[in-house]
């Protein structure tokens, strides 16, 4: 009887050992499958060239129409496909929406009395810029090119903007110097940014760009201790946002890697 029992036992170790070791043997080969899928990319520093089309809105379509951006970014890649780097971008355009602006010295013809008592216009254009930190991934679609796919992007930093009175040949002394100061409605302050789009890299490395969907927001402030044209100082807090379309035309420079060989 004793032996009976003590086989039976000896019986159940068994059968629960094995049990273990299959069950071992098979969760190594979910993590060598999972590891043998996984996609690795390649190092490196892109240096991209940006340009974007914007649609203004909140406080920023109060000022200001369609606008374009153009600008630069320099990034370092992981294996892993996380970048991060710096960015810098001009804004400009030639919509402004400010009623106001000038208007104490517009005449009825809606020009500007020159220093040669000529009604002339004054061009206006919108001019700024942003500068600022990126950090981003890019998730890859295709073990066969590791290092495209849709990506996502945040960005902070310092933005400005403000009105350009143009006056080529100085007819306007009363937008010179720092009376013109007094019109420009300059404001900046900090930026928040998401680009969401597809980054593609050729594997000949002549072809790689990205492109996609842009939303900036920007916390901005007056910051003009007086405007002549309205007669008040411009030190309101403003929403600024941009909705827009941005491409990107990337120069990779590729890290060398160890040689080592995955399965």
């Amino acid at each position: 009887m004793k032996i009976r029992i003590f086989l039976s036992l000896l019986f159940i170790a068994c059968i629960c050992n094995h049990l273990q070791a299959q069950n071992t043997q098979n969760k190594n080969e979910q993590d060598d499958k999972k590891t043998s899928s996984k996609i690795i990319g390649k190092q490196m520093f892109n240096f991209s060239i940006l340009g974007g089309y914007d649609i203004p809105a909140a406080d920023m379509a109060k000022r200001f129409g369609k606008s374009y951006r153009l600008g630069l970014s320099i990034n370092y890649k992981s294996a892993s496909n996380y970048f991060f780097g710096v960015k810098g971008e001009l804004l400009t355009g030639n919509q402004i929406k400010e009623d106001s602006l000038l208007w104490n010295i517009k005449t009825s013809q809606n020009g500007v009395i020159s220093q040669l008592g000529e009604v002339l216009n004054v061009g206006t254009f919108e001019r700024g810029y942003m500068i600022g930190l990126q950090f981003g991934k890019i998730f890859p679609i295709h073990k066969k090119n590791p290092n495209s796919g849709f990506t996502t992007t945040f960005s902070t930093g310092f933005i400005q903007h403000k009105i350009k009175m143009f006056d080529k040949d100085l007819s306007f002394p009363q937008l010179r110097d720092e009376y013109v100061k007094g019109y420009d409605r300059l404001a900046n302050g900090l930026y928040f940014e998401n680009y969401t789009g597809y980054t593609h890299f050729s594997k000949n490395k002549l072809i790689n760009f990205t492109a996609g969907l842009d939303f900036v927001w920007g916390l901005t402030k007056g910051r003009r201790d007086y405007l002549y044209d309205v007669a008040r100082k411009d030190d309101a807090s403003r929403n600024d946002i941009l909705i827009g379309f941005k491409v990107g035309w990337i120069v990779p420079i590729y890290k060398k890697m160890s040689e080592e060989t995955y399965y």
